[in-house]
């Protein structure tokens, strides 16, 4: 099958690539490298011995974009192009609409226009907004995001949900991601941030390399088990692999389905800083300050209708996650 992956060159992006590729699949990533290195596409090819088709383009360029479908045709879309740190959409909200709600409202329109209407969305648990009960389930009506990045997501799911009402041969499949982390077992592709990281594991592993001072947890006061934010991480390479569960089922059923990727398991933040101490053998400078804006106190995934109809679930434990990300970060200090 020829799947179009657009943000292909990004953390998620390349770890779904390379398992693409493992599958059989023809891939082409379009990205516009924004947040990604082109040295990530030639990893992927050396990672799985073959040769994936690279565009550098952005998805609000339509004519751009018109002519990859035109000339490409694929059988499937799996759509991760997007700005994602939370912290960054609060100040910058427009950009965030601009990327992430426009850019995906271009790219939709282009894949009607040639027929192609087998499409996976990167989406985000952030939809579910403050929980009211855990762990969240897909049949929960979605919340108030409390973010920019949150709404652009759930707008976006909005915008699928209405395309299906208006044309059911669409087969449009959602996945509501929890909180990656780790990176492949080989150490070379990883989650590399510019600038100062907005995610979890990466600031851990950077403290621990040296490259920052100290970790700051946010907020020690949550009414959760040991006071810290509690989330449901997933080791990359699950996420990955769920993307192809979710391919199979585009691709056979004219559908509009919604599925959690977690572990179904919540840990704390603090648990997570003190399992990657452990089994990688150091001691993280870390101090804990004041809750940050917008963080939900616990959100943690139910995973039974993921493994019930697509056959998926999450393989590797924390342990696994901790191991995988000091390993990404010792191999490459710098980087790509």
């Amino acid at each position: 099958m020829k799947v179009l992956v657009t943000g292909g060159v990004g953390y998620i992006g390349s770890h779904t690539s390379i398992e693409l590729l493992a599958a059989g699949h023809e891939v082409c990533i379009v990205d516009d490298l924004s947040n990604g290195k082109i040295e990530v596409i030639e990893r992927i090819n050396r990672l799985s011995n073959q040769s994936l088709s690279f565009i550098k383009l952005d998805i609000r360029d339509r004519t751009s974009l018109e002519r990859t479908l035109s000339k490409l045709q694929p059988d499937a879309v799996i759509h991760f192009a997007g700005l994602k740190s939370v912290n960054e959409s609060i100040l910058k909200p427009l950009e965030y609409y601009e990327n992430n709600v426009y850019g995906s409202m271009q790219l939709f329109k282009i894949m009607s226009d040639f027929d192609v209407k087998n499409i996976i969305f990167s989406s985000s648990a952030t939809v579910y907004g403050e929980p009211l009960t855990l762990p969240l389930k897909e049949s929960m009506q979605t919340g108030i995001p409390t973010n920019p990045y949150g709404m652009s997501k759930l707008m976006v799911e909005n915008i699928l949900d209405d395309i299906y009402k208006g044309d059911n041969s669409w087969s449009i499949v959602r996945l509501r991601y929890f909180n990656p982390v780790g990176a492949h077992p080989s150490g070379l592709i990883g989650e590399d941030p510019k600038g100062i990281p907005s995610n979890l594991m990466p600031f851990i592993c950077q403290v621990a390399s040296g490259e920052r001072k100290e970790l700051k947890i946010f907020g020690s006061d949550y009414d959760t088990t040991d006071g810290y934010c509690i989330r449901d991480f997933i080791h990359v390479s699950d996420l990955a692999k769920g993307h192809l569960s979710a391919l199979d089922k585009c691709l056979k059923h004219g559908s509009n389905d919604i599925y959690n990727v977690g572990t179904g398991q919540g840990i704390s933040v603090f648990e997570l800083v003190k399992t990657f101490e452990e089994v990688n053998n150091l001691a993280l400078n870390y101090s804990v300050t004041k809750r940050r804006h917008g963080d939900v106190a616990a959100c943690f995934a139910d995973v039974e209708k993921i493994k019930n109809e697509l056959k998926w679930e999450a393989r590797y434990d924390t342990r696994k996650m901790c191991l995988d990300a000091w390993r990404w970060q010792t191999s490459n200090p710098q980087g790509y």
